[in-house]
Formats: C-alpha cells, sequence, structure tokens
C-alpha cells in the first residue's frame, strides 16, 4: 500500500504496531522482582558518592574515613555493589528489550516495526538520561543503556539464535582480552603493582555534589552525562560489554526468567559459581580498601589491576544475582496461596517497583540528590558510609510503598505512561 504526498511522491506508510505495551497478565514475577531488587542496589551504589566532605580511597568510589561500622559496610559494597549492579541492570535491560519484540512480532507486528518501536524507546532513555544527569544526577545511567540499546537493537535484534551464541562467544573473548591486556602486560614486565594511576581524582568529584551552586553543579554534571553517554557507552561496545546484553536477548528468547522451573540446573550453574566470582574477584580490592591487605594505591586506582578484576568478574556477578531471583521465584510460585501474608505483600511491593523501574530510578534522585549536595540542603556532609547506606535504604523504601500505592490502583509509573505513549503514538 502507497500513499500520495502533496508533492507527488508516492511512499509506503511505518507499519504500525499491532498491539501496545506489555499487559498485567502477561508479566512474570522475577524480572519485576529482580527490578524491585536491583534499585535497591543501585540506590545504595550511587548515595555514596554524595559524601562529598569525605576522603575518598584510591579507586575514587568509596570514602576511606569513618569507624568500623563505616568500614564494614564500605567492605561489603565493595564485595557485593560496586562493578556489580550495572551488570545486572544491562541484563534485565536486554532481557526486557527482547520481550517487547517478541511480543510485538507475535501479535503480528511486522519485525521492521516492533524494531522502530524499540529504537524510538532508546532515543527517548537518551533524552531522559541527559536531562536526568544534569538536573540531578551525574552517574545517570538511562542515556548511557539507551544509546548502548540503539545500536545493539539495530546489529543484533533480528539475528538467528545460532548468530547470537556466537557473538556471545566473540564478546566474552573481547571482554577479557581487551580488559586483561594492560593487566597481563603488567605482570609479565613485573609492574603489576604500578598499573592504573594513584593520584587520580576522585571519581565522586564528577558528580558535582560538592558544587555549592546548582549551576555549577549542572555543568559539572553535564559533563559527565555527555561522557557517559556518548564516549563510555561506544567504549562499552569496544571492550565487549555488550555481551551482557546478548545475554539478555538469548535468555529472553528461551523465556528462563518467565519459566525458571524448565531452567533449573542453568540456574543453580549460574547463581552459585556467577556469584562465587564475582564476591572473590573484589574480595582483593575491598581488603586493600580497609587496610587488611598490603597493596600499591595505584593498583587500587579505578584503572589499576585490583579495579580491572572487580570489572571482569563482576559480570559473573549480575548473571549470578538475576539467576537467585529466579530461583526464588521459582520457590515461591510453588507456595501453597495461603503462605505468609506479609511476605506476600512485601515481594508484591518489590515487584510493583520493578513495574515502575524508571520512575523509582529518577524518584531516586528527586528525594536524595537536593537533600544531600552542597547545592541543597547538603545533608551528604554530615553523613558517613553506614548512615547513609540507611538513608538510602529509606529512600528505596519509600518509592516501594509509592508503587505499591499505584500497584493497588492499577496506575503505571508517571514516566512509564508517558514513555509508553511516546513509543506506541
Amino acid at each position: 500500500m502507497t500513499v500520495d504526498t502533496e508533492d507527488g511522491a508516492h511512499r509506503t506508510p511505518t507499519p504500525a504496531p499491532r498491539r501496545a505495551g506489555v499487559r498485567p497478565a502477561e508479566r512474570a514475577l522475577a524480572p519485576d522482582l529482580a527490578r524491585g531488587i536491583m534499585l535497591l542496589l543501585i540506590v545504595l551504589s550511587n548515595t555514596a558518592f554524595h559524601l562529598w566532605r569525605s576522603d575518598y580511597g584510591p579507586s575514587g568510589w568509596q570514602p576511606v574515613t569513618g569507624e568500623w561500622l563505616d568500614h564494614a559496610i564500605q567492605f561489603s559494597m565493595i564485595t557485593v555493589l560496586d562493578l556489580r549492579v550495572y551488570p545486572l541492570f544491562a541484563f534485565l535491560f536486554g532481557y526486557g528489550m527482547m520481550q517487547l519484540f517478541l511480543r510485538q512480532t507475535a501479535a503480528g507486528t511486522s519485525e521492521r516495526a516492533a524494531a522502530g518501536i524499540l529504537r524510538r524507546r532508546s532515543l527517548l532513555l537518551i533524552a531522559i538520561g541527559l536531562a536526568h544527569s544534569t538536573l540531578l544526577m551525574a552517574g545517570d545511567i538511562v542515556g548511557y543503556y539507551g544509546l548502548l540499546s540503539l545500536a545493539l537493537g539495530w546489529l543484533f535484534l533480528r539475528r538467528s539464535e545460532r548468530a547470537l551464541k556466537w557473538w556471545i562467544v566473540i564478546g566474552a573473548a573481547q571482554l577479557v582480552l581487551v580488559s586483561a591486556q594492560p593487566v597481563i602486560s603488567a605482570a609479565l614486565q613485573g609492574q603489576l603493582g604500578s598499573l592504573g594511576d594513584a593520584g587520580a581524582a576522585p571519581g565522586a568529584e564528577a558528580y558535582g555534589a560538592d558544587e555549592e551552586g546548582w549551576f555549577a553543579a549542572a555543568e559539572t554534571r553535564l559533563t559527565t552525562g555527555l561522557f557517559i553517554t556518548f564516549a563510555a557507552a561506544p567504549l562499552n561496545l569496544i571492550g565487549g560489554g555488550y555481551v551482557i546484553f546478548l545475554l539478555g536477548f538469548w535468555a529472553a528468547r528461551r523465556r528462563i526468567l518467565e519459566e525458571p522451573g524448565r531452567h533449573l540446573p542453568l540456574l543453580r550453574r549460574t547463581a552459585v559459581i556467577g556469584i562465587a566470582v564475582g564476591w572473590l574477584g573484589a574480595l582483593p580490592a575491598a581488603l586493600a580498601h580497609v587496610g587488611a591487605l598490603d597493596v600499591p594505591d595505584a593498583a587500587q586506582s579505578e584503572s589499576g589491576a585490583l579495579t580491572v578484576l572487580r570489572e571482569v568478574t563482576g559480570y559473573g556477578a549480575g548473571l549470578g544475582y538475576v539467576a537467585a531471583v529466579a530461583l526464588f521465584a521459582h520457590w515461591w510460585g510453588g507456595r501453597p496461596a495461603r503462605g505468609n501474608a506479609k511476605a506476600a505483600v512485601a515481594i508484591s511491593a518489590i515487584s510493583a517497583v520493578g513495574k515502575r523501574s524508571l520512575s523509582s530510578y529518577l524518584a531516586h534522585s528527586l528525594l536524595f540528590a537536593p537533600l544531600l549536595a552542597a547545592w541543597g540542603l547538603g545533608i551528604g556532609a554530615h553523613l558517613t558510609s553506614a548512615t547513609m547506606a540507611l538513608f538510602a535504604v529509606g529512600v528505596w523504601l519509600v518509592t516501594v510503598a509509592g508503587a505499591y500505592a499505584l500497584e493497588r490502583r492499577g496506575w503505571r509509573g508517571p514516566v512509564e505512561a508517558v514513555l509508553r505513549r511516546l513509543m506506541y503514538r
């Protein structure tokens, strides 16, 4: 079918989607529960950058100041959270992309139109991410993953499963070789301890939380947001980090999170091996941070050997976390309906956050950035790692309560509602 335009040309209209987004009855517990838990881990990780009067360690990620409880929190975050949450996010992001694509094509939407929906979504996420980083939070990941999803959707979304598996192998090899190459070279030269830059500025400075003027902080945040979106994301493609997205694509085609009972051996192996590799890979950095291991500052820096080890093994932890949640969802689904009512409400509330993950993620910044930053109330100057962790949990609980209230009324998150309207026109 063609239509005549005012200039007399014949053009084929853009095919329209045959259906809108996911319906409530189509949702599975595991992906939503995983996203809800992921948001707790993200807010815990992000708030550490707002302790703007603290002294940061060589990595620039966690403070070195505080009492024994603060050091215990820092140790736990380095082991469990830092460079471990983003692979979890990327996997779930890729999983959700493929879910959307498969739902649309199963309903009769052409592959081209389904890919067009995802392309619009990616562009909208880039715009949302840059606005978020400029206004509130420099470490935004929405724009970063928006750009990655734009490229990966175009390159891999419609590939065969065999091709997808090959690219997963290539990406994994690329990740290990590109990331490990500097470490291997330094080790062969006997200079492993000097790899890195001990004099680099702490990464927390890129957040602008210590700027007393909002406009000065916004300039810093915008610079950081532009770098993360348009430099770090392409570097991720070069370095092989896209492999976690492709694993999400592959897992969605197999419906691993919707039907965990059919994949129990795989999920058990992934949970045990992935979490063990991830935590053990971060252990040297955590021990060095609290002074239990004598390691040169250069090795602990953001480009040092310990950080490289943390980053590579973090992919295993992210996958392990997803698998653990899927196993829990399978176990929970097999319980009698008359089980613990309070636990059921808690799980429903956390899943409600996962269904509204973008609104909840942005709400975190609305709640903590103006309160913690120097340009706001400046409370971050008076908190420690332990009290900041409590603050972060409190912020997450506020979003849980809000999401559960929306769930009981059958309302979507406000950002999801707008995004859905723009995506499906």
